[in-house]
């Protein structure tokens, strides 16, 4: 239940008590940072598929791809649309959690205070993947051809700072090579980028690179949590790999700008988890590579952006990275 002394009282006030018990009275924009076509995309067209229908039988939510930045200028814009529900995002770990931990001097927001936390959506580990063309069948094939080779393999992520560019980046730290890193505005030019071997391997997010794995563009050489995924047992864990306690995931939150007055937050966190209560929307979230999450409240939502948000800065302290390079 929510307790309504975590929101500040100007926020209740900021809209008249009609507009709050009559919301939505008209389409809902559904920020997302990525191209059409990416996992955050791919998760947040599911969600509101099932989200609008729980806010009211006329109620509309339209997504509005905003990419760049691995997902930074859409959470930017986010942060300056007025707190009255109409204006919402499904974010991503790259824009909430990796590019303000690497990036702390060029993102333009507060990641847990310039933000209100609706609900958990959901998340899936990386993989690291060559172009199917590729000979390397193994991560210890594609480590042992960039230590040998005379130039820098090229490698993949969509947008500096973001999910990929942090796991693709760790990885090349800890196997003890360099690659030249070219970024992308999305997952869905990686994964073309891929088709095309125009790079050498990539570290994408599951549900962008599974198509592309089942049509054989991309073959996965690991998987970076630490146990493999049902969509692709025959893929190793980067543990099982050698790299020992390597573990990082991804996931998507629902969250608005700042100060959403709580009477909306809380329909907009209900519509949410009735929403992910459906079986039908749970197994094709999975289908696709999202792993659906538990319940969550605007308060679990908001400790778990917090927590995130650590982690990730711990792992830059630790590794050194300078995101930028390669």
């Amino acid at each position: 239940m929510l307790r309504r002394s975590l929101f500040a009282a100007p926020a209740l006030l900021a809209l008249p008590a009609r507009a709050q018990t009559a919301f939505p009275e008209r389409p809902i924009n559904v920020i997302v940072g990525f191209l059409a076509g990416g996992s955050t995309d791919i998760a947040a067209r599911l969600l509101i598929d099932r989200m609008a229908p729980q806010l009211g039988p006329n109620a509309r939510m339209v997504i509005d791809n905003r990419a760049g930045a691995g997902g930074s200028i859409g959470a930017e814009f986010l942060t300056r649309q007025a707190p009255d529900g109409y204006n919402i995002g499904v974010l991503s770990a790259s824009s909430q959690g990796t590019n303000p931990a690497a990036l702390p001097d060029t993102v333009r927001y507060d990641a847990v205070e310039d933000f209100s936390h609706i609900a958990i959506l959901g998340g899936g580990p990386m993989l690291i993947i060559v172009p199917g063309s590729s000979p390397h069948r193994t991560l210890a094939d594609l480590v042992n051809a960039a230590k040998a080779s005379a130039t820098s393999p090229l490698w993949a992520s969509s947008g500096v700072g973001g999910i990929g560019h942090l796991t693709g980046s760790l990885f090349a730290h800890r196997a003890g090579f360099r690659a030249e890193y070219v970024p992308y505005r999305g997952g869905s030019a990686v994964l073309e980028a891929m088709r095309k071997a125009e790079v050498d391997f990539s570290a994408e997010v599951l549900a962008s690179a599974y198509p592309h794995v089942r049509d054989g563009s991309s073959r996965p050489l690991a998987v970076s949590s630490l146990t493999r995924h049902p969509l692709l047992p025959e893929v190793p864990t980067m543990q099982e790999c050698g790299f020992n306690g390597f573990d990082v995931v991804t996931w998507n939150l629902v969250q608005g700008p700042k100060n959403i007055p709580a009477l909306i937050l809380a329909r907009l966190n209900k519509a949410a988890m009735d929403a992910l209560a459906e079986p039908a929307l749970r197994r094709r979230l999975a289908d696709a590579g999202v792993d659906p999450a538990e319940p969550s409240t605007p308060e679990s939502t908001r400790a778990f952006a917090a927590s995130e948000l650590e982690k990730f800065k711990s792992i830059v302290r630790e590794t050194g990275l300078v995101m930028g390079r390669g």
